[in-house]
């Protein structure tokens, strides 16, 4: 993984924005990218790190139980997320865009998510 994020950090226009990683009991990463056309086309690339990398995992571990891999994919648009700090430095999604200061009168998720209502519940 770490050179796979190198290789990325190294190469934005292959979409990569950012990752963030946590080591505790498990390790966990989780990457930010432009678009999934671009998360894709870099997964099955032979010529990156990823692809020869997870084909050797599988062959060397596949499902034999000793590592587990836990993988989810998003799709987040304009509009339809937020992210909020305080007291904090940018983290996660904040940090993978752009950040907007939070001003005016909307003071609620719901409120600066209405665009969006039928996605807040």
């Amino acid at each position: 993984m770490p050179r796979m994020i190198k290789e990325l950090e190294h190469h934005p226009e292959l979409g990569f924005l950012h990752a963030e990683t946590w080591f505790a009991r498990t390790i966990i990463v989780v990457q930010y990218w432009r678009s999934m056309p671009q998360l894709l086309a870099y997964a099955k690339n032979r010529q990156a790190e990823h692809l020869p990398a997870w084909q050797s995992f599988n062959k060397a571990i596949g499902t034999d139980g000793s590592v587990g891999i836990w993988h989810e994919t998003y799709l987040a648009s304009h509009g339809t997320y937020e992210s909020v700090y305080v007291n904090m430095p940018p983290f996660g999604l904040g940090r993978a865009g752009t950040l907007h200061a939070a001003t005016g009168g909307r003071s609620s998720a719901a409120d600066r998510l209405k665009p969006h209502r039928d996605l807040v519940t």
